[in-house]
């Protein structure tokens, strides 16, 4: 759940002055085709069928990948050297860009946030995987007049691109089901009005866990949705993967858009066993996931060990325990 630790423990944010980023294009002209044998050129657009995500032919798929970490204090890896490098030598099929939205993220410096996601996105798509573009927020119902407008943008720029995902509310904290699910039409309204049927993935309530809720009132008003479920693997056991399982009996589908190997706070008791139960489950139910996170933050959560480098190709001393295992599970 990577809640946000307490001031001190994450480094100052510095809002440098300089020109304004330059404004996008509504649509790309000719959007680029994915290359040759590429995730996306086999199995382009997604589509929510049922309790499954499928592919372009209609068969199952499973998406699985590295998150990278909040944008305003993780934006060194926002590059197209990382993309590259997990592609290559992790065979990652999706990328999840956590865009900060508080604490010095979106609301603070829209420009420098937004800049870093497309960096990621057009790095994906330039590499034919799949890649999640997330409000990474805990409190994104207070900010739905910013997110409808940032996601307007997205959606116009992106609405041709099968690669892309829109992931609209990261992890809600203590909002109602029906808090989440009301934000979340208007969100997926403005992304539908602005023509892309991509893939939506939304929050479900106490950090995306509240998957049962969600099965129990589903959103019915747009087609392609999937809803978020995020666990950490020192605290989070079989009652969630029960949990997860009921919802899925009821006919949503879900995406693992981030799980950690550790305790929730992202950090101490390393549980590697757990995570294999975990991995055994998502398997199973052709689960999409991406591991939080691709970051060198001294934590248990982070795939890199402190000081390596931003721009990819990591040695094997570059890599945590976590790290590690995730590597091994992605090259499987």
């Amino acid at each position: 759940m990577e809640e946000p630790l307490p001031p001190g423990e994450q480094p100052p944010v510095v809002v440098e002055p300089g020109p304004t980023a330059p404004t996008s294009p509504a649509t790309p002209t000719h959007p680029t085709p994915a290359p040759l044998a590429s995730p996306v050129a086999t199995n382009g657009k997604l589509q929510v069928v049922g309790n499954q995500i499928q592919n372009q032919n209609g068969v199952a798929v499973q998406l699985k990948g590295m998150s990278l970490f909040w944008s305003q204090w993780g934006g060194a890896f926002y590059n197209a050297s990382v993309v590259n490098s997990l592609t290559d030598n992790w065979k990652v099929t999706v990328v999840r860009a956590a865009m900060g939205v508080e604490e010095g993220g979106y609301l603070t410096n829209p420009a420098a946030e937004k800049a870093r996601v497309k960096t990621v996105v057009d790095a994906a798509i330039a590499k034919g995987i799949y890649v999640i573009i997330d409000w990474h927020d805990h409190n994104a119902t207070q900010h739905t007049a910013q997110a409808k407008a940032f996601f307007t943008e997205m959606a116009q720029l992106y609405k041709n691109t099968p690669n892309v995902i829109f992931e609209i509310f990261n992890e809600p904290d203590y909002e109602s089901w029906s808090e989440v699910r009301a934000y979340a039409v208007e969100v997926i309204g403005a992304i539908r009005g602005a023509g892309a049927p991509n893939l939506v993935v939304v929050g479900t309530p106490t950090w995306s866990q509240g998957v049962d809720a969600a099965a129990s009132n589903p959103i019915t008003q747009y087609p392609n949705v999937a809803y978020t479920l995020h666990f950490y693997a020192g605290t989070h056991g079989q009652w969630l993967r029960d949990r997860a399982a009921a919802a899925l009996s009821k006919g949503i589908a879900l995406f693992v858009t981030e799980f950690g190997t550790c305790d929730a706070s992202g950090n101490g008791n390393l549980n590697l066993n757990e995570t294999q139960l975990w991995i055994d489950f998502m398997n199973s139910r052709k689960l999409s996931w991406a591991n939080w996170s691709l970051h060198d933050k001294p934590e248990t959560a982070s795939a890199l060990v402190p000081g390596a480098s931003t721009t990819g190709n990591w040695p094997a001393s570059a890599l945590t325990p976590s790290g590690t295992f995730i590597k091994q599970k992605l090259l499987q």
